[in-house]
């Protein structure tokens, strides 16, 4: 859903992208297509592996969004504006990243299969 979200409504993504980020309106046209191909991927066999390790960097070099959208207090439509949204939100992406290694059989840390 988020990655359909950054192509159908790339403006809200926008609001939230740092100022640093260079040709924001094509990073986050960009990062839509990589969330829909990564998610189509992991559940391919032989591009399980990659998605992966992918959607992990990808979740990894997206936490300054979610920073700057917490500081700022930005407002998106379907998001808390609360910390109690944004403090487990921030709290939880290095579970996302180890989420991503997880399911792509990257890891098996901490459970052995």
């Amino acid at each position: 859903m988020a990655g359909v979200a950054h192509l159908v409504e790339p403006d809200k993504f926008l609001a939230i992208t740092p100022h640093w980020v260079p040709l924001a309106p094509q990073v986050i046209l960009v990062t839509g297509v990589c969330e829909l191909a990564g998610a189509v991927a992991l559940v391919t066999k032989p591009l399980r592996w990659w998605a992966g390790v992918a959607l992990a960097a990808y979740a990894l070099c997206v936490w300054p969004a979610n920073f700057k959208h917490a500081i700022d207090g930005i407002d998106l439509p379907y998001l808390g504006s609360s910390w109690l949204y944004h403090g487990p939100r921030l709290a939880l992406q290095p579970v996302i990243i180890w989420w991503a290694l997880y399911c792509a059989d990257v890891t098996d840390w901490p459970w052995r299969r």
